[in-house]
């Protein structure tokens, strides 16, 4: 139960976009259309149901003051937290890597319409947020910071989809010329953001 409550609260409350404003680069650059967005989001939440677990084992049993203690007794007194953020993007980075190769290989055409925003989920913040809110918040599990992923990656495609979807019907709307383009993107994502405000109400 109270993974399926983090579940939830990951999407609609703590959502990376619209509640931390992690990603916003790639969230405004490749929302332009559904069937982009939701590829990149899918890729989002890959990455990030992904690397969490393995973040979380990572911090647990190596980075911790005393993660290395299973080692033997010579290492209990052992602090490596300092390499914590270099190590989190290490395995961002790799774990990137080979989705780009998967992408390239069984979608050419998702993998030319992303372009130079699919590698950049190595530096995507969102994903590097979610590491280290895991971190943060001292999970009890791997499944839990799994859980945790996956919740926020789907939260974050939400976003994007949403937001393409509307901006693919903005095509046919007779926009003021001055906010044509970015500035009413830059709108519409306050009032989404607004509007997801509103499951702040949600006790969980």
């Amino acid at each position: 139960m109270e993974e399926l409550n983090l579940f939830v609260k990951s999407i609609f409350i703590d959502n990376m976009i619209f509640a931390y404003f992690l990603g916003m680069c790639s969230f405004l650059a490749v929302s332009k259309n559904v069937s982009t967005a939701f590829g990149l989001g899918i890729a989002v939440t890959f990455m990030l149901t992904v690397t969490l677990p393995l973040n979380y084992l990572l911090d647990t049993y190596v980075l911790k003051p005393g993660a290395l203690a299973w080692l033997g007794e010579d290492y209990q007194n052992v602090d490596l937290s300092f390499l914590g953020l270099i190590m989190f993007i290490a395995v961002i980075a790799s774990a990137t890597q080979l989705v780009e190769m998967a992408v390239e290989k069984f979608s050419p055409s998702l993998y030319a319409s992303l372009g130079i925003f699919l590698p950049l989920i190595a530096v995507n913040c969102a994903i590097l947020g979610g590491a280290l809110f895991m971190q943060q918040r001292d999970f009890g599990s791997a499944l839990t910071a799994t859980v945790y992923g996956c919740g926020s990656g789907i939260g974050w495609m939400l976003a994007i989809v949403g937001l393409a979807a509307i901006r693919e019907k903005l095509a046919y709307s007779n926009i003021p010329a001055p906010l044509r383009g970015v500035g009413i993107t830059f709108i519409i994502t306050g009032l989404m953001g607004i509007a997801f405000m509103s499951f702040l109400g949600i006790k969980l």
